[in-house]
């Protein structure tokens, strides 16, 4: 029972940073970039200060070309994530960025000529099939924002890719702290340059800071301590919940509805993903 509160509070910590990224950038009208900048400088604090405690100084230490991929992805996904958040619901962007990841993850498969079992091409099938759902004309209610959906589309690769990379990491607590801290410089420097500084309310301040301190630094640091008590197969079918705890988040906290066109792109999404982590039998 231990272990599965601590699996499910990782998950809802996941789900959170959808919320408190759109309650920051959308509700308080903090600019992407800030709210970027803070989240990656506030993680990075918690992070590092975690990884001295385990390792010492002297091991923080990676090689450079896995820590340079890694510090662009890890970039590329903060973007995308931060602009995105201000264009479409927490939970429409949580599902778009989880299906995302999972089919840049199956193209890097196919990249390194993984053996591909059927049911993991017809699970990428389904959740390419329920992202185009997403996009598809609303009859009723209002459409998606087509730059929302690509540039959390885009968020995804970059964590996709930050995901692929992160195999060859062998300390993935040390990594991930070298990573957000040098990717914050990267965002203070595009914060600094579209001038996107000193907007909305004061009150912005409390979700980017938890988004990075809470729901990144200390999320990402319990999952790696779970990570390794339970199969993989359970770590992948627990990250299904992620979009759904995102969509009632959402509801509760944004006042944001979910359609019946999401809960069908959800259904195949999140179906698809399962139906790929089915083994032969």
């Amino acid at each position: 029972m231990r272990l599965f509160a601590l699996t499910a509070l990782v998950m809802i910590a996941f789900a959170s940073n959808s919320v408190l990224n759109r309650m920051a950038v959308h509700d308080a009208g903090w600019g992407p970039a800030e709210t970027g900048f803070v989240r990656l400088s506030s993680g990075a604090l918690v992070l590092l200060a975690l990884a001295i405690r385990a390792k010492g100084t002297a091991g923080l230490r990676m090689p450079p070309a896995i820590l340079g991929t890694g510090v662009a992805t890890l970039s590329l996904y903060i973007f995308g994530f931060s602009i995105a958040s201000g264009l479409i619901d927490a939970g429409v962007g949580a599902l778009t960025l989880f299906g995302m990841v999972q089919i840049t993850m199956f193209a890097g498969a196919l990249w390194m000529r993984e053996p591909i079992s059927l049911w993991r091409w017809i699970g990428a099938g389904l959740a390419f099939a329920g992202l185009a759902v997403l996009l598809l004309p609303a009859s009723g209610g209002a459409d998606i924002d087509p730059r929302g959906f690509g540039l959390m589309a885009l968020g995804g690769v970059g964590w996709g890719l930050y995901s692929l990379n992160g195999r060859r990491v062998g300390i993935p607590l040390t990594a991930t702290a070298l990573n957000f801290a040098l990717a914050a410089p990267l965002a203070l420097i595009w914060m600094l340059g579209v001038g996107d500084w000193g907007q909305g309310a004061s009150w912005g301040w409390w979700p980017a800071i938890l988004s990075g301190a809470v729901t990144s630094g200390l999320g990402y640091a319990l999952w790696y301590r779970v990570l390794p008590q339970i199969p993989a197969s359970l770590a992948a079918i627990a990250q299904l919940s992620v979009p759904l705890l995102a969509a009632l988040g959402g509801a509760v906290l944004l006042a944001e509805i979910p359609s019946a066109r999401f809960w069908l792109s959800a259904a195949l999404v999140i179906g698809g993903i399962a139906l790929s982590l089915r083994r032969k039998a």
